[in-house]
């Protein structure tokens, strides 16, 4: 009789079924990120039907986001332990149910309530789906994490019209239990089809000789330490990040422009945001996250200068473009970095610790520029300020890839 870890996985790493999984992720990922968008396109008739300010109408997206942010720590951590499947089929329900619930909601805070479920269940399509395929490719790893991430780009891309197509020709009510029903009927069998578990060496045990498992690479820093610089670095990354992503709406209407024009350029956004996954994984593959992760930050940070002289409606599309290009690939850099320096049966609970620290920035970076702008009734300190934190996510970026250079024998604290 076999042992349990032999028949674990039967198929090597980088062969056909880890792209048929990559695939099976991506899908998953495009429509179980449905309710970081759904919310944005339903706000103005949600406000309008229960009767509140701007303030409590975003609330939902609030708790969204913070039952993003928790789900990806809590529902990695079970996926480490028992493989991904049941949590992402059991999240395909709650996120479902929370959909269909919550077309039945009778005021603001129910509802509210409801989006935190929808944001908890959304989760397990995002980060613990990157650990999972990190697990299943070992010479591409970088471009299928970059592939799966893309995932919620894509969903940003072809939900908002999906939407705004539906409450045409209905209410947002409908058009909720539409959504529920859907991502029942797709999530929990897509889930069902990544039942087979990777079997993850213990990349910490010596190998015969003493030599130490060569699939972590060495750096000199604790795990614990690099944790935390990444946590760091993720939050530093994602305030910048938020300025043009929450506030380019914003931004086109105080230079004049209408909302419509505001929207097209966050969708050029998230367009070149997947090209620039692809491309970032492509070359972590080939350079490592580090050097990934550092390149994406510098561009980033330049295409941020860009903002402040160009604002014109031609320069705004272009430079949207731009900072799609330069920005998409930063996030799913953290995965590699967790992948090639920290413990393999740890990889869904750390990517979700600094999943959750990018997902705090764009919360608080995205009120930060609205508090920035009160005060000086610009926009241009705001986009100073988000140059300021991508500074220190540059920083730290190029601390960790010093550290890791000068590392002369592996060290695992």
């Amino acid at each position: 009789m076999r042992s349990t870890a032999a028949t674990v996985m039967e198929t090597p790493v980088d062969g056909a079924y880890a792209w048929f999984r990559m695939t099976v992720s991506l899908l998953l990922g495009t429509i179980g990120t449905v309710g970081l968008w759904a919310i944005v396109v339903v706000l103005p008739p949600i406000q309008a039907e229960f009767g509140v300010d701007r303030a409590a109408a975003s609330l939902p997206y609030a708790a969204t986001m913070v039952g993003f942010a928790v789900g990806n720590v809590l529902i990695g951590r079970y996926a480490d332990r028992i493989g991904v499947a049941l949590p992402v089929a059991m999240a395909g329900v709650a996120l479902g149910g929370g959909f269909i619930a919550a077309s039945f909601s009778a005021s603001i805070w129910q509802f509210a309530l409801l989006q935190g479920l929808i944001g908890l269940g959304g989760s397990a399509c995002f980060g613990p789906l990157l650990a999972d395929i990190s697990h299943w490719f070992e010479r591409q790893r970088g471009i299928a994490v970059a592939a799966v991430a893309c995932g919620n780009y894509l969903s940003g891309v072809l939900w908002p019209t999906v939407i705004k197509l539906a409450l045409a020709q209905t209410d947002w009510r409908t058009t909720f239990l539409g959504i529920g029903l859907f991502c029942v009927a797709t999530i929990v069998p897509l889930a069902l089809l990544l039942r087979r578990r990777p079997h993850i060496q213990a990349d910490e045990t010596p190998l015969p000789g003493g030599r130490a498992d060569s699939r972590r690479k060495p750096i000199d820093l604790s795990p614990r330490t690099l944790q935390t610089l990444l946590v760091l670095a993720g939050l530093c990354c994602c305030v910048a990040m938020s300025m043009p992503q929450v506030h380019i709406v914003a931004y086109c209407m105080d230079l004049g422009f209408d909302i419509a024009r505001g929207a097209e350029m966050l969708s050029l956004m998230l367009g070149a945001g997947i090209v620039s996954r692809l491309v970032s994984g492509f070359l972590a593959d080939r350079i490592g996250g580090v050097p990934t992760l550092l390149i994406g930050s510098v561009l980033q940070c330049l295409s941020l200068f860009l903002y402040i002289p160009f604002n014109g409606l031609a320069s705004l599309y272009m430079v949207s473009f731009i900072f799609g290009l330069s920005q998409g690939g930063i996030v799913p850099s953290y995965a590699i970095i967790v992948r090639e320096y920290l413990p393999a049966r740890e990889a869904g609970q750390r990517m979700g610790v600094v999943i959750m620290a990018t997902i705090i920035g764009m919360a608080f970076g995205g009120w930060m520029s609205g508090w920035i702008y009160d005060l000086t009734g610009s926009y241009r300190a705001a986009f100073l300020n988000g140059i300021a934190w991508n500074l220190g996510n540059m920083a730290i970026a190029a601390f960790i890839l010093f550290r890791a250079r000068r590392t002369a024998r592996p060290a695992f604290a």
